[in-house]
């Protein structure tokens, strides 16, 4: 097969994922719970994908763009206002559960709430099984922190496979994000959990939705979507 037909193929298949995607995101989307210890996890029963990020990094907003909804995440100015572990349900019959985690970096909050939150979150990913796949969201605008590297080594060690996502790229010129990019990339190749591709992405302006939500579907429920 010529790389032009190999390509042709690809996009086609990609388009598919996407248009899939889309109408697995056009149905049933529901908030489940905020579980604030593990002890209020629901039962494992459906694959997980995960939400995490510094504090302020988008998180909310991109989940209501993933699911085009306007508030199903709450958003606010205030970095740190989710503290727990929230779980949104996707489909009916449900197919597979989105879970926001606390942000982490500057959180507004108590170092005991702080502390309580950073445990909580080790010991999920570390420890649930369904969790299919985990989604680091950085800044565009700030590219990697220290906080990001932990959370990347974090989830290296524990082996829970994650994509990065690049937010809020419509506020960055297109020559200081594909720097900012290329270094995210390389680094990104030293860490042995980490996806090689990131996601370029922006709620605001909807650049790389469709894709990114085909990712999370495919991570979810494989090849069948």
């Amino acid at each position: 097969m010529s790389d032009t037909n190999a390509s042709e193929r690809e996009q086609r298949e990609q388009a598919h994922r996407e248009a899939t995607a889309s109408r697995l995101f056009s149905g049933r989307v529901e908030f489940l719970l905020s579980a604030p210890q593990l002890k209020f996890l629901p039962d494992a029963t459906v694959p997980e994908i995960a939400f995490c990020g510094r504090s302020n990094v988008g998180k909310s907003s991109l989940l209501n763009a993933l699911t085009n909804r306007r508030a199903i995440a709450r958003t606010s100015v205030t970095p740190g206002r989710t503290q727990e572990l929230n779980f949104f349900e996707v489909g009916d019959p449900l197919r597979f559960r989105l879970v926001d985690m606390p942000g982490y970096g500057f959180a507004k909050a108590p170092v005991k709430v702080v502390e309580r939150w950073k445990s909580l979150v080790k010991t999920y990913l570390r420890g649930r099984q369904v969790l299919a796949r985990t989604l680091v969201l950085v800044d565009s605008r700030h590219g990697l922190k220290e906080s990001d590297r932990e959370m990347m080594t974090m989830l290296d060690e524990a082996a829970v496979g994650y994509r990065i996502v690049l937010t809020k790229t419509d506020k960055v010129k297109a020559s200081a994000l594909e720097k900012t990019a290329a270094a995210i990339a390389d680094e990104a190749r030293k860490h042995p959990a980490a996806f090689p591709e990131l996601h370029l992405t922006s709620s605001e302006k909807g650049m790389g939705i469709a894709a990114l939500r085909a990712a999370i579907v495919r991570d979810a429920l494989g090849e069948e979507g």
